[in-house]
């Protein structure tokens, strides 16, 4: 009887197969090496997002929340959190709820980037920090001190602002785990502002005093490794509402316009409102700002302008209906009336529109161009087709 021949391998299959493995145990070798560079909880947020789904409008299915007075509303990329005067929920972006904060706060603030957010009690004492699904901070300061701000960068880190007994203001950064990283304690101007770069390296805080008789705001740049600031960048008289830090630059909102300085406060770009009034405003887009602005002192708002880091407008809107609620995030922004819901481009290129917002009183938009929308009760989603 004949023996079988054996086969020939197939060399081609055999070095796919080398390749492949080879590929796979570089992949993880890489992994291991570089764990601390990669951004799992990104990954997780995008799986979570592409999950939702929505009917022909592009509009998700509602999930109720705890709602409230005073309510506000922040969209990350693990979920939405919302404050109010009951408190902070953290919901993922299914409805599940994650994490919550039941307690009266007096005037309830959130403050919010990409992937955390802080709820505060602006005046009081309590706070609470939310990241990837988890409430990951909470503090409670001792009786007599105040909470001016806070603010949390993507990386975890929050730059935490109060008043306390001895001093016109603390600015107390922590980490990613809650720890203590610096204590800035100031009792020579009034500290009213703080944040935490992105890579971590610095801290931009606002102080406003006093210099030969006149008020002045400052904005200072710490290293968080050392106890004196390395710039020190004048604003003038104006009064500092909001600070944004991004990579390159330092975002600065006054009563009168804003200061885009470059992020080692080597050069200040100002930009001025005019004759016309604030009325709103969101730091949350990516190299660019959001400002509605009002042509009276009283009244709503007339105009949506798109800002970018050379202070040229990239954008401006007229504005025919009243704004209930706007955001900023990625390369767009979004405005909520009583009657439609419109996403436009950072240079007003209109992207997408809902017209049946369902009586929502608030919305988030996230930097993959879908929005949240709410009422007091109930929220849901909008995916643009």
């Amino acid at each position: 009887m004949a023996k079988d021949t054996p086969k020939k391998p197939n060399l081609f299959l055999r070095a796919l197969a080398l390749a492949v493995t080879a590929a796979l145990v570089l992949g993880a070798l890489l992994l291991v090496v570089n764990w601390d560079r990669y951004d799992l909880d990104a990954l997780k947020g995008w799986l979570a997002r592409r999950s939702l789904s929505a009917d022909e409008t592009g509009t998700g299915a509602a999930f109720s929340y705890s709602g409230g007075g005073k309510q506000s509303a922040a969209l990350l990329d693990s979920g939405v959190v919302f404050a109010g005067d009951a408190g902070a929920h953290y919901y993922s972006l299914s409805g599940q709820l994650y994490a919550e904060a039941v307690t009266p706060l007096a005037d309830p603030v959130l403050s919010a980037g990409h992937r955390s957010a802080v709820v505060y009690d602006a005046g009081g004492q309590q706070l609470y920090a939310y990241r990837s699904g988890q409430q990951t901070f909470s503090l409670t300061l001792p009786a007599g001190g105040q909470l001016l701000s806070a603010r949390s960068s993507d990386s975890g880190w929050l730059a935490v602002t109060a008043q306390t007994s001895g001093y016109r203001g603390v600015v107390t950064v922590y980490d990613d785990a809650g720890e203590k990283v610096i204590d800035i304690s100031l009792s020579s101007a009034f500290v009213a502002d703080a944040a935490v770069s992105p890579d971590k390296k610095s801290v931009a805080v606002v102080t406003m005093g006093q210099a030969e008789g006149s008020f002045l705001s400052q904005l200072l740049i710490y290293p968080t490794d050392a106890s004196q600031p390395s710039a020190t960048v004048s604003l003038g008289s104006e009064t500092v509402l909001e600070l944004e830090y991004e990579q390159e630059h330092i975002w600065v909102l006054t009563d009168s316009g804003v200061h885009i300085l470059t992020a080692d406060g080597s050069s200040d770009t100002a930009c001025s409102f005019g004759r016309s009034y604030l009325k709103g405003f969101s730091f949350g887009g990516d190299g660019f700002a959001l400002l509605l602005l009002g042509r009276y002192r009283a009244g709503a708002a007339t105009q949506a302008v798109a800002i970018g880091p050379d202070g040229a407008a990239l954008a401006d809107l007229e504005l025919r209906d009243q704004v209930l609620d706007y955001d900023a995030a990625g390369s767009g922004f979004a405005l909520l009336t009583g009657d439609a819901l419109t996403i436009y481009s950072q240079t007003g290129e209109l992207r997408s529109a809902l017209n049946d917002t369902q009586g929502a009183r608030y919305t988030a938009l996230s930097p993959d161009g879908f929005a949240l929308l709410a009422t007091q009760q109930e929220a849901w989603f909008y995916l643009p087709n």
